[in-house]
C-alpha cells in the first residue's frame, strides 16, 4: 500500500540524483575499504612469512587495476556537476560493466540527469529499466508513465497504459495487513480509494491520447464513482461532446465547476466556465438558466460527496457517546469527560462572516464564567476542508477550546452558522440562538447560562 497519496506519489516521483550518487559512493568506498582491509591483512601475512628483504623487492609487486566500484568512483568524480558528462561517464560505465548490481542506482542517476538536461527519450528509456527490474517500484512505474505520455508516440502511450494497469492491480491487491501500523483502518481504507481513482483517471487520460473513448469512458466513470472529481468529470464532459450528447456534456461540466477548486489549478473553473457555457448555448440559445442548473448540480455533488465520506462518531445518537478532536492537532476530546458540567457550544466555520464577528463576544462570555468549574465553552468547527482551521487559529488566536464538530453538529441539527447551544448538566438544550444580535448576544447568553446553572442548583 502505498504510504503516501497517489497524486503526491506522481509530484514527487522524481529520483533523488544526490540519493543515487551518494548510494553509488557509498557502495564504492564501501568495497574499497573491504579491498584495502584485505590487501593489508594478505601484506601481513607475507611480511611475516619471508625471512630474506630481496624477495619483497616492490620491482616484483604488478601494477594494481582499480575494482568495478573504484572504476565507478572516479565515473562520478570525473563528471563533477557537469550532468552531460555524468551520463556520458556512467553510460561508458555500464559498457563495461553491463551486469553491474548497481544499475537500478545508475539508471535512476541516470534518469535524473537526463531530465535535467530535457533528454526525455533516455530519461524514458532507463526508467523503464527500472521498471524491468523492479517492477513493484511504483513510484518510478509511475514516473515513466509521466515521461511516456510527455514523449507523446503511440507506442510509449501503450506502454505507458500498461504500466497504469499494473499499478492499479497493485493497489487492488493491497491489504490492510499491509498497512502502517501509524494509520488506522479508516485512513487506509480511504487512502486506497483515493489511490484507486488516481489511477483509473490517470489510464482514463491515456486512453484518450489513444483515441479508446470506450475504455477512457468505463475509467474516467470509475474513477468518478469512487471519489468525484473535477478532472474525471470535465473529461467525461468532453467525451460526452464528442458524441454529441450536449445534456451529459452540460451535466458533467457543471459537475466539474461545482468540484473544481480555483486554488490548486488542478482544473480550471474558467476553462470549464466556457465549455459549460458554450454547449448550454448551443443546447438553449443563451446563457439563461445556466446559473440556477449550476446551483442545483453544485448541491447534487456536496450531497454526493458527503455521502461518500466515513462520518465521524456515525453510530453515536447521545451527547456523551461522542469523541470529538481538539483543533488543529486532532488530539481525543471525549465529551463523557464533560458530564455534569453545563456546556456552551459555538458552531461556526473559518468561510463565515458573522462567526468571525461572534468570536470575541463568546471570547469575553468564556472569560466571564471561566472562574466557575461547572461551566465549560467549546467552539465547535464545522469547516468541510479541516486544512483550513491551522492557519485560521493560528491568525485569529481564540481564547476558548476550539474541537472539530464530527458529527455534534448532526446531533444538534445546526445547519446554519453562527449557532451558539447551550446545554444542561444531562445534554439538553437550554438554549439556542442560530445567528446572533451583536447588541443582545451577550445579555441574552449570560442570562441563559445563569438560569441553567439556577435551575440544576434548585433540583433536589
Amino acid at each position: 500500500m502505498f504510504s503516501f497519496p497517489l497524486e503526491f506519489v506522481r509530484m514527487h516521483s522524481r529520483p533523488c540524483l544526490l540519493c543515487a550518487l551518494s548510494f553509488l559512493l557509498l557502495c564504492a568506498q564501501t568495497t574499497r575499504a573491504c579491498a584495502q582491509t584485505e590487501a593489508q591483512s594478505s601484506e601481513s601475512q607475507n611480511s611475516s612469512s619471508q625471512t630474506s628483504p630481496a624477495t619483497s623487492s616492490k620491482a616484483s609487486i604488478p601494477a594494481k587495476q582499480p575494482s568495478p566500484e573504484e572504476e565507478l568512483q572516479q565515473a562520478i568524480n570525473n563528471a563533477g556537476n557537469d550532468r552531460a558528462a555524468l551520463v556520458l561517464n556512467l553510460e561508458a560505465y555500464l559498457a563495461s560493466h553491463r551486469n553491474s548490481p548497481q544499475r537500478p542506482q545508475i539508471y535512476r542517476a541516470l534518469v535524473e540527469a537526463s531530465m535535467q538536461l530535457r533528454d526525455t527519450a533516455r530519461a524514458v528509456d532507463y526508467a523503464e529499466r527500472i521498471v524491468a527490474l523492479r517492477p513493484d517500484d511504483i513510484s518510478i512505474t509511475i514516473l515513466a508513465i509521466q515521461l511516456l505520455e510527455q514523449n507523446g508516440d503511440e507506442a510509449g502511450l501503450r506502454r505507458a497504459a500498461n504500466y497504469a494497469t499494473r499499478v492499479l492491480e497493485f493497489v487492488e491487491r493491497s491489504s490492510p495487513e499491509e498497512k502502517s501500523p501509524r494509520i488506522s483502518q479508516e485512513e487506509w481504507t480511504a487512502q486506497r480509494k483515493r489511490d484507486r481513482m488516481s489511477v483509473l483517471s490517470l489510464r482514463g487520460r491515456l486512453e484518450v491520447k489513444l483515441k479508446d473513448q470506450a475504455a477512457a469512458q468505463k475509467d474516467f466513470e470509475a474513477s468518478y464513482a469512487l471519489l468525484p472529481s473535477a478532472a474525471a468529470a470535465e473529461q467525461l464532459g468532453e467525451l460526452a461532446e464528442l458524441r454529441k450528447d450536449p445534456s451529459t456534456a452540460i451535466q458533467q461540466y457543471a459537475r466539474a465547476f461545482a468540484l473544481a477548486d480555483a486554488s490548486t489549478g488542478s482544473a480550471s473553473r474558467r476553462e470549464i466556465r466556457q465549455k459549460l457555457g458554450n454547449v448550454w448555448r448551443l443546447a438553449h440559445g443563451s446563457d439563461i438558466g445556466l446559473g440556477e442548473y449550476l446551483l442545483l448540480t453544485f448541491d447534487e455533488v456536496s450531497r454526493v460527496s458527503s455521502a461518500g465520506q466515513t462520518k465521524k462518531n456515525a453510530g453515536a445518537r447521545k451527547l456523551w457517546e461522542f469523541t470529538l478532536r481538539k483543533a488543529p492537532d486532532g488530539a481525543p476530546f471525549p465529551m463523557k469527560d464533560t458530564r455534569g458540567k453545563l456546556l456552551v457550544v459555538n458552531f461556526w466555520a473559518t468561510w463565515c462572516g458573522p462567526c468571525h464577528a461572534l468570536e470575541p463576544l463568546f471570547a469575553r462570555m468564556a472569560l466571564q464564567f471561566q472562574g466557575d468549574p461547572e461551566v465549560l465553552f467549546l467552539s465547535a468547527d464545522c469547516d468541510e476542508d479541516e486544512t483550513l482551521v491551522a492557519p485560521y487559529l493560528a491568525a485569529a488566536k481564540p481564547r476558548t477550546t476550539v474541537v472539530f464538530a464530527d458529527g455534534l453538529e448532526r446531533l444538534f441539527s445546526v445547519d446554519a452558522f453562527p449557532t451558539v447551544i447551550v446545554l444542561d448538566r444531562q445534554g439538553k438544550i437550554a438554549y439556542r440562538s442560530d445567528g446572533f444580535d451583536p447588541d443582545a448576544f451577550e445579555r441574552d447568553l449570560a442570562a441563559a447560562v445563569n438560569r441553567a446553572l439556577a435551575a440544576e442548583n434548585a433540583k433536589p
